[in-house]
């Protein structure tokens, strides 16, 4: 699974919603030529980030190159089930990225446009947010 390997704080601010709902950046396809784009918002874990890489993987066999876009770096926490209010902040539980429409979440290169479309299609139904197929 997709985890920092070192951060700065343990725990990081929830944050809130922003002027600006669409993004502006990681919005080209810059790597491979096809990518996968989404088109609405959500947080992005990195159990879901690997369930799609390995939907990817397994369709192409192996071939061709794969770039994932994106890396859960924001800490979530979680209080323990039936816990009073008061006692401070939840323990870590695990990170997120959060995707806002127009991301590139995933690019392919090196097999058939046939192929890496329905393989980032498969894989689009794995995350929480939905997505498009986009060529360069």
């Amino acid at each position: 699974m997709l985890a920092p390997k070192k951060t700065k704080y343990r725990k990081g601010h929830k944050g809130r919603s922003r002027k600006r709902t669409v993004e502006t950046r990681g919005i080209t396809i810059e790597f491979g030529t096809i990518g996968l784009q989404a088109l609405t918002a959500a947080y992005v874990d990195g159990r879901q980030i690997e369930a799609a890489r390995k939907v990817i993987s397994r369709f192409t066999k192996r071939g061709g190159k794969v770039w994932i876009r994106i890396f859960p770096d924001k800490p979530i926490t979680q209080r323990p089930p039936e816990m009073t209010m008061g006692g401070g902040k939840g323990s870590l539980d695990h990170y997120v990225f959060p995707v806002k429409p127009g991301r590139i979440i995933f690019e392919i290169d090196g097999i058939e446009p046939a192929m890496a479309k329905e393989a980032l299609r498969k894989a689009g139904h794995k995350l929480p947010v939905k997505t498009r197929v986009i060529e360069k």
